[in-house]
């Protein structure tokens, strides 16, 4: 299935040219033989023509490169093929001489017509080529229409290419491809058959570029084969024009630095040592190992891209030490990706990964690419040797005492040291100074003033709560914005008591308002409280209606003030603005517990609307 040497050259007007044919072209394989990686494909279709269950239509998916446009090229010579004799039929192995086959790998024969769906998107374009559906082939068995990125139709091209596509002439067959499978209907979809095509694996383009150049004449090392298989991520063409620039870079004779500099990629074992400067902390030897690479024509983004890459490789390592056995991989890559993975743990690799990912979006829009990396260099130095977050909590819940620790070193080095601490230094000769080891003081509170600076605030005492006006009050004073503004605007009190609380929630209640109720109220007075909603219920007018009805009537009463109205009427437009009352606003603490909470306002502040 894999056999490369029995793909000739592709058969072209062009090879008796003397211009110069791409390896991508040249190479174009002309049979199922000779397609590698899609084993699965050519096993269904080669058993589908030699057995006459051919489908009226097919779709090829994939990543750019893999060979959709060139099965389904394969797929038309196997379908009119009529052998060297002229009297052959379907096959799968088509014989590459008949007028068929020369027609079809020339791209002019007439009854296989190709159209490019990026540029004939329209429903106009899709009748202009079904048009020729109802007719006949030429001189072929069959005729046939391969679409290229079919996605790309508009609705209106798709909706007149169903009916067509569900039940054509028996002579028609329709292939379609693209890279964006999910952008074509379900209404097409569901009328093909769908083949996906998959990566090429790395060993086998390496097999095939070996192949390529043993045909060209030229050499290649095997880094350098594994290199250029490594950045065609599975495509065959572009690992194919790749290998076309690198013969061309190196004049025949290609090795791994000069396709590194081709591709502008940095060196496999310097990033292995940038990445071991890095994880071992040294700021230095990491910032003069990428100033190194810079040098030497390295792009920032792509080293950290690299580094990046050597974090997933070294993570798949430690779980799956199969990965190593990959072709692309050297033996020396091997050797130090296994002794760095077994050396680094876990969340190490895993904070690498997200500080380098962060990093890289960061490279990529700085004004100075160098910069931008040097710094995240240097925040993943210092932060390689940080305990892992779930070392840190184990270490706390065994000896809490230790997260005081660090602050010890910090209150000795103040500049201004207690007294006593000072006496001591003074008086006590040298040679009877305690040394490091020996065990602290035992003396354990510290003196007044070593005390921090900013103590933790005491928790509040336990409120006694006598109704729910003072349940709004300490969501106020404690700061508790959004939930003062729910109390106030979206609770109908329906009971309340020691301890419970009923209440209608209104229309713009969040959903888990009675969860924070009952959490406030707990938290407030150190008891359990339970708080129940009854929607059936009307319930008191929220604090809110309460406190707008009570204004509306201060208001109201007010007005009737002989000074008031004769004030209004001085002053044409203008209306009260508020009732404030005077007592309760300059009255101390002490008096304003005297006073009911629902006081009557008394004093009004009249606003003219023309601003006098």
């Amino acid at each position: 299935m894999t056999d490369l040497s029995s793909s000739p050259p592709e058969p072209t007007s062009e090879t008796a040219s003397p211009a110069y044919q791409v390896l991508a072209r040249k190479y174009r394989p002309q049979s199922f033989d000779a397609l590698i990686g899609q084993d699965a494909m050519v096993r269904t279709l080669s058993n589908a023509i030699a057995e006459n269950r051919i489908a009226h239509a097919f779709i090829l998916t994939g990543v750019r490169g893999v060979g959709k446009t060139t099965t389904a090229r394969i797929i038309a010579r196997a379908l009119n093929c009529t052998g060297a004799d002229g009297n052959g039929g379907p096959t799968v192995t088509p014989c590459g001489v008949c007028d068929a086959c020369v027609g079809i790998a020339e791209s002019r024969h007439v009854d296989v017509l190709e159209m490019d769906a990026a540029s004939r998107t329209g429903v106009d374009n899709m009748r202009e080529l079904l048009d020729g559906v109802r007719y006949l082939p030429v001189s072929a068995r069959y005729k046939v229409y391969i679409i290229d990125e079919v996605h790309m139709l508009s609705t209106a091209a798709f909706n007149a290419l169903l009916k067509t596509l569900e039940e054509p002439p028996a002579h028609v067959k329709f292939i379609f491809a693209t890279t964006e499978i999910r952008k074509v209907p379900v209404t097409v979809l569901s009328r093909c058959q769908r083949f996906d095509l998959r990566r090429i694996e790395p060993d086998a383009l390496v097999a095939h570029f070996a192949h390529v150049l043993e045909q060209e004449g030229a050499t290649a090392d095997d880094e350098a084969l594994r290199l250029i298989a490594r950045a065609a991520d599975g495509s065959a063409r572009d690992g194919l024009s790749l290998l076309d620039q690198a013969i061309a870079h190196a004049g025949g004779k290609v090795d791994a630095g000069q396709v590194r500099d081709m591709l502008g990629l940095a060196d496999r074992a310097q990033v292995f040592d940038l990445f071991d400067a890095v994880m071992a902390g040294d700021a230095a030897r990491a910032l003069t190992s990428l100033k190194a690479q810079y040098d030497l024509g390295a792009d920032p983004a792509v080293v950290l891209q690299d580094m990046l890459e050597l974090t997933h490789w070294l993570t798949r390592l430690k779980l799956t030490p199969d990965v190593g056995d990959d072709v692309t991989v050297s033996a020396q890559e091997r050797a130090r990706g296994g002794e760095m993975a077994g050396r680094l743990s876990m969340p190490v690799l895993a904070r690498a990964w997200q500080m380098l990912l962060k990093g890289l979006g960061e490279v990529r829009v700085a004004p100075t690419p160098l910069a931008a990396a040097e710094m995240i260099l240097v925040r993943l130095t210092y932060s390689a040797d940080l305990p892992p977050p779930g070392d840190l909590v184990a270490r706390l819940q065994d000896d809490p005492a230790a997260a005081r620790a660090p602050a010890t070193p910090t209150v000795a080095a103040a500049p201004a040291p207690s007294a006593p601490v000072a006496r001591a230094s003074k008086e006590a000769p040298p040679a009877e100074m305690p040394s490091v080891e020996e065990p602290p003081s035992p003396i354990e509170p510290p003196p007044a003033d070593m005390a921090p600076a900013e103590p933790a605030p005491s928790p509040a005492p336990p409120v006694d709560l006598r109704d729910f006006t003072q349940l709004a009050a300490l969501a106020e004073e404690r700061k508790q914005g959004i939930l003062f503004h729910h109390i106030s605007d979206d609770v109908h009190l329906v009971g309340f008591g020691p301890g419970r609380l009923e209440f209608r929630p209104g229309p713009n209640a969040p959903a888990n308002l009675a969860v924070m109720l009952k959490s406030f109220a707990e938290e407030c007075t150190g008891e359990s409280w339970v708080v129940t909603i009854n929607n059936e219920a009307d319930g008191a007018p929220t604090l809110a209606e309460q406190r707008r009805a009570a204004a509306v009537a201060a208001a109201a009463e007010i007005e009737g003030h002989p000074l008031v109205r004769a004030t209004l009427d001085a002053f044409p437009g203008s209306e009260i603005g508020a009732v404030r009352d005077m007592h309760a606003s300059g009255a101390d603490e002490g008096d304003a517990g005297a006073e009911p909470e629902d006081a009557p306002a008394l004093r009004q502040t009249a606003s003219d609307k023309d601003g006098r």
